[in-house]
Parts: structure tokens; sequence; C-alpha cells
């Protein structure tokens, strides 16, 4: 919402500064956004052509000597070239010296040498100053205009404009009248605002108007016959540009004029142009209007008109159309002042992609009680601009708005902002602020005026309170300590999804957000597409589904991606997938894709060739950090083939904690998903199933003992066993971890080897057990015991035997 300093003070007498203000805008609600105090027009002054010569090297150049006065350039005339076919000797104009930055072309001046002639400065045109679009020439000033005079304050452009931040709560502040109001209340000035006299008229309005829609909420209208329109004022024009809005004609500006001003928008229509009655009612199917904006609306079924005989004339609450619009040839005037309901117009506006002022004060909640006032407010200035002869107003459809008096006790105030308020400042406030008042044994019933739809209880009116005695009043408090250890906010599903989050992004993966639907033959790929899982009414046609898997929306990320030529990606994201339309079928999943050179060793070409294709290790990787950091118990996990379909047969696992519950899988993308989806590989991807992870066992918190360290060097042995094939290595690595679990620290796979040499159905998986004694260094007879234990464990586990 932006106003100028001036326009403000015309409705509010008040001695305060332009700092002052904005301060007291922002303490009390209205934040200022910016101010733009008109700076950059104090250069330029007022100044006379002395001379105007031929430019000896140009025809269409002349060369003037140019005054402004004692206190320019110390009174001494400049020499300046210019290229206006009205320059010329005697002409007063405007003056800016080397220096001065030019808004209109973005140019600081400085001398210059133009065909061989210096200048020393320019005469502006009005484009060159954005005070419009004429260029044709420079400014020429009456004969009388004071010259050394700075131009803005002679043309009144050293009015300050300022920009505040409306929440969508405040539909009062859309109007200059209603910030004023607030600042009146807070006690800064008198408020000078009148409510606009009564205008009875003469004769019934010619023009009936018949309400089908329940949008319209109210309605009123009134012709004026025999208007003269053209130009609108200088005062109003001005402060219409100030605000950014191009002036037109009077009609127009009048009605643009009393939206910012008052809040109140409004609309004017040709009456020569409209045929029949007005009917305020739902479009047709594919209805069409030919808006003010120059563009053709096709309206859906229901979006509220106002029609004539002729079709739409004008978008209810949003925009009129070009048909009735007036112009210069306009001699009567329909002005209509109405009422429509705010979610209908907030659902036109959304569904149409039109943002109006009318709508964003519509969709907010404009103040009934002033829809007849604001007729009349309109009728006049349309008398005083325009002539004119006024009909009697046509009200229909006036739903009378309900007062409902809120309990407010006194005591509120100081239990929910801390601020101890007395009980007749609380009524002064409330008061002043337009709200009806009535005390009664320690509280009040309160009344919100007609204006502020957003007071709904007792805690707006404290909040009224506050915001005018002031929210820097209000003390610090710290909070109440705590008599115990609190206990954990998150639950253990935010926990995982965020310890999830840490560890993909902390391995260099970049975190997306993609849409839960996904196409039908993205989901049938991944195992999805069952009818149960079709959205009704999918936003898009590629949006039929809701996705069994976050791969697909990962790998097409990448694939778009690597259109874009950034081929090397690490993505992935934490979020939901749907296995069916139950509750428990969805599930939440951290899953990712790694495509082209983004493996662990880091993407894009290296001068080694380290950076190799992505792979199925990669993934395993990520997949296993994601289910560290969210408290899987890695220690205990076992890995089995195969994964999913959608994985590489041969490249691809399955992360298992005991023989039933899966915990992720992993692997390199089948090149036939892939081809599905349109994107070319390599790629390797993961997905772990947070819900499937179980929550650790609650233990008492004991306090962790010292650590020791143990100050001999580590022995490492290797052994060799020959197993049954269907025996998995991680069995013999538990057994060999279990001979000694305070002298076998870790224990690895470095070989499997098949071969005749072993027996059919029969393999050797060679282990390095590494062992940290704690006391003393082991002797021979010593390192002979743990390796018989160990030995003994692993046959006994495994059935195998000693390769010797």
């Amino acid at each position: 919402m932006k106003f100028t300093l001036s326009w403000l003070k015309s409705h509010l007498d008040t001695d305060a500064t332009l700092a002052e203000i904005c301060e007291r805008l922002t303490m009390i609600g209205l934040e200022v956004e910016s101010v733009d105090d008109r700076a950059v027009f104090a250069p330029f002054h007022i100044a006379r052509v002395l001379t105007a010569e031929k430019h000896p090297d140009a025809d269409k150049l002349r060369v003037l000597t140019v005054e402004a006065g004692p206190g320019v350039n110390d009174g001494k005339p400049v020499q300046v070239v210019c290229g206006a076919p009205n320059a010329r000797a005697g002409l007063v104009g405007v003056l800016a010296l080397p220096g001065t930055y030019v808004p209109g072309i973005d140019t600081t001046l400085s001398v210059g040498r133009i065909r061989g002639v210096e200048s020393h400065g320019m005469m502006v045109s009005e484009r060159e100053l954005q005070l419009s679009d004429a260029h044709e020439g420079i400014i020429d000033l009456p004969e009388d205009a004071p010259v050394g005079t700075r131009f803005a304050d002679y043309a009144d452009l050293a009015d300050p404009v300022i920009e505040i931040n409306l929440t969508p709560n405040r539909p009062d502040a859309t109007g200059v009248a209603g910030i004023a109001r607030d600042l009146a209340a807070s006690g800064m000035g008198t408020l000078l605002t009148k409510t606009p006299a009564r205008i009875e008229g003469e004769g019934a309005c010619p023009v009936a108007v018949r309400v089908e829609s329940p949008t319209c909420t109210g309605f009123a209208l009134r012709r004026v016959s025999g208007v003269a329109n053209g130009a609108s004022p200088a005062w109003m024009q001005k402060r219409l540009r100030a605000i950014g809005l191009r002036p037109i004609n009077a009609l127009v500006d009048i009605t643009n004029y009393v939206t910012f001003d008052r809040g109140r928008p409004l609309h004017v229509f040709d009456a020569a142009k409209v045929a029949g009655d007005l009917v305020v009612r739902g479009a047709k199917a594919d209805e069409e209007v030919l808006a003010l904006d120059g563009r053709t609306y096709t309206l859906a079924e229901g979006i509220c008109v106002i029609a004539d005989d002729n079709g739409v004339e004008s978008i209810a609450g949003i925009m009129g159309g070009e048909h009735s619009g007036c112009d210069d040839t306009t001699t009567d005037v329909l002005i209509e002042s109405a009422l429509w309901e705010p979610l209908d117009i907030a659902r036109t506006g959304r569904a149409l992609g039109i943002v109006t002022d009318a709508r964003y004060r519509f969709e907010r909640g404009v103040d009934p009680a002033f829809m007849e006032p604001g007729l009349d407010l309109a009728t006049a200035l349309v008398l005083e601009l325009c002539g004119g002869t006024p009909s009697e107003r046509l009200v229909v459809a006036e739903r009378p708005a309900e007062a409902r008096p809120i309990t407010l006790p006194f005591t509120e105030v100081e239990r929910l902002t801390g601020l101890a308020v007395e009980t007749d400042r609380q009524v002064e406030i409330l008061t002043r602020l337009g709200f009806a008042v009535a005390p009664e044994d320690g509280a009040a019933a309160v009344t919100p005026p007609s204006w502020r739809p957003d007071i709904d209880g007792k805690a707006d009116l404290v909040e009224e309170v506050m915001r005018l005695v002031g929210v820097d009043r209000i003390a610090p408090q710290p909070l109440p300590a705590a008599a115990t250890v609190n206990g954990r906010i998150l639950t253990p599903p935010q926990i995982r999804d965020r310890a999830a989050r840490r560890a993909l992004a902390a391995r260099g993966m970049v975190e997306t957000v993609s849409y839960s639907f996904i196409p039908a033959a993205h989901a049938e790929a991944f195992g999805g597409g069952s009818e149960a899982l079709k959205l009704e009414n999918p936003i898009a046609a590629d949006m039929s589904d809701m996705r069994p898997s976050l791969l697909p929306g990962l790998i097409a990320a990448a694939g778009r991606n690597a259109a874009r030529g950034q081929g090397d990606t690490a993505l992935f994201e934490v979020a939901g997938i749907y296995l069916s339309d139950q509750p428990d079928g969805q599930k939440r999943v951290a899953g990712g894709v790694r495509r082209g050179t983004a493996g662990l060793a880091g993407a894009g070409r290296a001068w080694d060739g380290s950076a190799g294709s992505v792979s199925v290790f990669d993934a395993k990787a990520d997949a296993i950090a994601a289910l560290e950091a969210a408290g899987a118990p890695v220690d205990r996990l076992m890995i089995e083939t195969p994964a999913s379909a959608w994985y590489h047969p041969g490249r691809s696992g399955r992360i298992k904690l005991g023989p039933k519950v899966v915990l992720a899988e992993f692997g390199e993308l089948h090149p036939q998903t892939l081809k599905r989806l349109d994107v070319a590989g390599p790629a390797c991807g993961f997905e772990v199933f947070l819900d499937a992870i179980p929550e650790p066992k609650a233990k008492p918190t004991r306090t962790k003992p010292i650590l020791t360290l143990s100050p001999f060097q580590p022995v490492r042995r290797d052994f060799a066993f020959v197993v049954d094939e269907a025996v998995a290595a991680l069995k013999i690595v538990r057994a060999a971890e279990g001979a000694d679990k305070k002298l076998v620290g870790e224990v690895r796979v470095f070989d499997v080897f098949t071969g005749p040499a072993l027996g059919e159905g029969k393999k050797s998986v060679a282990i390095e057990v590494t062992l940290n004694p704690l006391d003393r260094t082991l002797t021979e007879e010593d390192l002979d015991a743990v390796s018989r234990t160990i030995v003994a464990q692993v046959e006994k586990a495994t059935g195998g035997t000693l390769r010797g």
C-alpha cells in the first residue's frame, strides 16, 4: 500500500516528521517497507534560456546559454547543447548540471562534448524526470516560474512516498483514511476525515438492477447525466502518479482515487453503452469478456459477473469490461458501488490469474457500511470535476451487517501481554479506534466497527490495545526454569528424518522436494499403478498416480539436470511413499540417486582418471550411512540379493535385519527402468525404509566409563575356512567376533575363492582378525589359544573346516 505524505496529512492534522510517522506506523503494526523521499529531484532547478544559437556542425542541435539564478553555479550562465525542437531564447525550463543523476535515462551527467561543442548539463523533458511519457521537447514552464527555485518545490515533487506492508487481516488500512485513523488513535494528531455528504439526486435511476448471484451482498447504482469527461486535476494526477498509477481521464481517475483514499473500489459504466438493465449473475460456461486490460477472458460457469442485454460487462469485484468503459466522448455514466463475498472474489481472481487493486481489497473485506457513502463521495467528485446531474441512488440485495458485542475482561490485557494498562486507557484506545465500548463490572461489551471484519474475540481486542500502547513496552521475561531435565521434543520419526537428511547432505548429496504425484507409466515401473492410488482430479495429466517409490521423481530430476548440461548429480529426498490407500500403506522413506560420475570419489573429470561412473558400491555406502544416522543397528545387518526388479539383478542388494525385516534396497538402476523414464545412465540409487528401523529400547542413563586405550601393538591373524556355498560370509564374521569379545577387535573378509580343488558346492572365505591386547604383550601360547577358539567357534557355527 503506497501513499504520499501530503495525502496522509489531508486526513491527519499532525506536526510529526516523516521519520516519526514511519516509526509510529511500524510500531502500531503497519510495517513501513520503504520510504522514497524524492531526493532524486533535489538537484534540478528552474532556469531561463538566454540565447539559443544553431550548432555549427549539426542542423538539429542548438547551443544554449542558460542561467539558473544566483544560487546555482555561482550565478554564472552555463552552455548547454540541446536537440529539443522547442528550445529557444526566453524559454523557462528545468536544468540539470554535471553530476546530476537523471532517472529517466539512468545516467549521471558529466561535462560532454557534442560535435565539438562543450555541454555543461542538459535541459530535461518530462520523460527524463519520469513525470510522463512526453519527450517531444524539453519542459516549458510559464514565464513567471521562479528562476533558481528547485523544480521539486515548484512542481510539488518533494512529497515523500511511503509504502507499508499490510497483513491480510487489515482491510481497513487499504485506504489512506484508514491509516490516518490508526495514527490518530495512537495519539499522533487529529483525524480530519469526514463522512461524505449524502446526495439524494433527482429522479429515479433509469437502469434497474437484478441480483441473481449469492456472491453479491449489496449493490448501489446511480446515473449522472451531462458530464464532461476530460483530464483530472493536477493534484489528483500527482497523487496517482506518485503511487504508480497512470492517469487516464477524470471519471476513471476518480474511481482509482477513491479506491486508495478510502479503500472503496468503484466502477463507472458509460451509460450509453449499457443495453437494458444490469444483471448480477453467474457466468455461463465458456462465456467471454474483453476486460479493461485489453485481454479476453474465458469464464468458467458460475463466476460472478455484471451483465446487460449485450452480455458480460464486468467481472464482479475484479475488473470492468472494455465495451462499457468511459472515454472522452462519455456524457452519461452509471456509478457502481457494490459488495462481494471475499472468498468468491479470491477464487475468481486465482482462477483467471487477475490481480487488481479492486480484487486486493474485496478479497480482504470492504467496509459494508461505506457502500452508499462511497457512492456519494464518487458522485460529489464527478459533479465537481465533470459536472452533470445525479439521479437518485438505487440500492438492492443489501444484507445488513450484524454487530456482535464481544465481552472483554479488562484483566485480559495484562494476563496475555504482561502490560498493565489502566481501564480508562483501554476504553480510550478502543473508542479512538472506532469500537463501541460499554463498561460493566470489570469488563466491557465491545462492538467492532464495520471496517474491522478481522475482530472475532477478546484476544483480538487485547491485540488492539497492545499495539497502540506499544509492543516495545513489553518487558522481556525469561522462560521458567524446569525442575527436571526436559524430555525430547521431536518424535522418533522426526528424529530419523532429520538424521537421515543431515547424513546424506554431508555426503555431498543435494536435497530435493518432488511431487507425490507421478505419471502412471512411472508408477507401474516401480510396482505401483493400482486403481486405488489414482487421483480422481489430477492437477495435470502426467500427475495421475500416487508414487510407490521416491526413485521415479529423483531419476526424473536427474534427467532434467542432465538435459540442461548438469549430468553429474547426486540427489536425495526424505518423504512419504504410498503402497495402498490404507493408513498403513504410507511409508516414510529416505531415497537417493547418483548419476554420471557423481560417486563418492567426486564428480567430474580428474587428471588421474579416478572419477569413474557411479556404481552399486556408492549406493550401498549411502544406504548404510542413512541407516546408521537413523539409529539402525548396523553391526547386525545382513545383505542379500536380489533387490526389486527396477534395480540391476547382478548389481543390487537388500539390507535386512534378521530374515524378515527389510531396512533398505540399493543398487545400479536397470537399463530398462531408465529407458521407461527416458533418462540415460549410468545411475544408481537406494531407498531406506525409515519406518522399519526398530526403536532402541529405553535404558537407564549411566555415566560413560573412562576411555581406556591399550598401549600394546595390535596383532593380526588370517584364517581361511572351507564352507558350503550357501553359508553367508557374515556368519563366519559373527562367529569369529564372538570367540573372545575382549580380545577380538575387527574381523574383515578379504578373499572369497571357489574352485574344483575345494570340492563341488564349496567355497573358501578368508578373514583377517585383529587382536587388541589390553594388559600385556601376547605370547605365542596366547595366540595359539585364541586361534583355536576362533576356529572352533567358526566350525561350530558354519560346519566348515580350516583350510590347510
